[in-house]
């Protein structure tokens, strides 16, 4: 059993697998570059103990504030590796700082330590080349809103040990995931390749004039029973990662859509649900 965790990056997505490792008992170390940064977690506990309290069964007061006791957050690489026998990297989704990390990750981290990559849109064997323990290298994949879409993708890579691979699968249903395994490198795993070409479809519809981002939500959710269209989506998951993605677009209509996202949105604060407000306005 891996006991001791230390996460890369505490936003939106790394602040979620904190939480939810040390809610299911792990030790977690959050790391992040700043101590400015680190500053604004106690807050950010807060709002996911709500989060829990709504939507997981069980969830008191009293096994919240212990999920939070499991936590230590550091601005120190080297203390935050120390004693880790897994790390997962959740650096914004940028080659050249996933290199800078990993780097750093290698020269720091003892041997027993796993590595693995939350990224979204890189293949494990695109980053493993920055490591210095290939057989240990591997993704771990999560879906926004953990606690509630709790599935862990488990992706390989060429040189990872299958024995490495299992040792995550079954970390993964330690902190409270279903293990999706992912035998052969798919960009995108299971979940992005079936809901990136809805967010493609819906973003080309609404920068060509078709319909409104409100009409295109609409008829997702009518003609399929699915409970979100592709807006409210991408609300979901935050515009910062759909902009990253296709701001270099060559694709013309990919770059209209994260320039839109950029002026209309980011500029303005307007981040997703993780503030409240995004394409739509929450509460």
């Amino acid at each position: 059993m891996m006991q001791n965790l230390t996460v890369l990056g505490t936003g939106n997505l790394g602040s979620q697998i904190i939480f939810q490792s040390a809610y299911h008992g792990k030790n977690v170390t959050a790391y992040d570059i700043s101590d400015e940064v680190l500053a604004k977690l106690p807050a950010r506990w807060e709002q996911l103990k709500e989060c829990y309290k709504r939507d997981v069964e069980g969830a008191t007061d009293e096994k919240l504030d212990a999920a939070v006791a499991h936590i230590r957050p550091t601005a120190d690489m080297k203390d935050a590796l120390k004693d880790a026998d897994i790390v997962i990297e959740a650096v914004p989704e940028r080659l050249d700082i996933k290199q800078d990390t990993w780097k750093k990750v290698s020269e720091n981290a003892p041997a027993k330590t796993i590595f693995c990559t939350n990224s979204s849109t890189l293949p494990p064997s695109k980053l493993v080349s920055f490591t210095d323990r290939p057989e240990k290298f591997l993704c771990l994949h999560f879906a926004n809103e953990v606690w509630k879409y709790n599935i862990g993708e488990v992706m390989m890579q060429p040189k990872t040990d299958p024995a490495v691979f299992e040792q995550v699968a079954q970390f993964a249903e330690e902190i409270g995931m279903v293990p999706i395994r992912i035998y052969k490198e798919q960009p995108g795993y299971v979940v992005n390749s079936l809901s990136v070409p809805l967010l493609d479809a819906g973003g080309d519809l609404w920068v060509r004039g078709v319909a409104s981002f409100e009409d295109i939500d609409k008829t997702w959710r009518i003609a399929t029973g699915s409970p979100m269209g592709p807006f409210q989506l991408i609300d979901f998951v935050g515009m910062m990662t759909p902009y990253n993605l296709m701001k270099d677009s060559p694709n013309p209509v990919k770059k209209e859509f994260a320039r839109r996202l950029k002026v209309d949105y980011i500029d303005k604060g307007r981040l997703g649900k993780i503030n409240g407000h995004g394409f739509y306005d929450y509460e």
